[in-house]
């Protein structure tokens, strides 16, 4: 079980790396030409950065557990306890969806805890959207 924890925290760790250099650069490239993060919905910018810059699609599907549980399922959660989701992708805050699964998401908080809190709302827009 440590094993399969462990190889999943690597295999997780590996693919934000290099996902995420490859897309922050074609995100640079769009708002040099212009395009400002306010100018797009929060919902859309929360897109962007949940499949781009942030990597978060790698390990949460829309309706299904992957590595992580899924964003419906995180943002039912969430919403039910009335918890702060920007507080817990900052990394003040302790896990409430899978605790199990800490130890592999905590090697993601370098990419969140870099982005703004208008970045880190337009996730939790995002996401709440599925709630939709």
């Amino acid at each position: 079980m440590n094993k399969a924890v462990f190889l999943a925290a690597v295999l997780a760790f590996a693919s934000c790396k290099k996902e995420g250099s490859e897309k922050t650069d074609q995100t640079n490239e769009t708002y040099s030409e212009g395009e400002s993060a306010t100018a797009k919905t929060p919902e859309a910018l929360g897109k962007q950065l949940f499949e781009g810059t942030g990597n978060c699609f790698a390990c949460h599907q829309p309706d299904q557990k992957v590595i992580g549980p899924s964003i419906k399922e995180i943002a039912k959660i969430y919403k039910d306890k009335n918890a702060d989701m920007v507080t817990f992708l900052k990394g003040n805050a302790e896990p409430i969806v899978d605790p199990s699964q800490f130890e592999v998401m905590k090697t993601n908080f370098a990419i969140t805890q870099a982005m703004s809190d208008e970045e880190l709302k337009a996730i939790e827009t995002y996401m709440y959207s599925h709630l939709k």
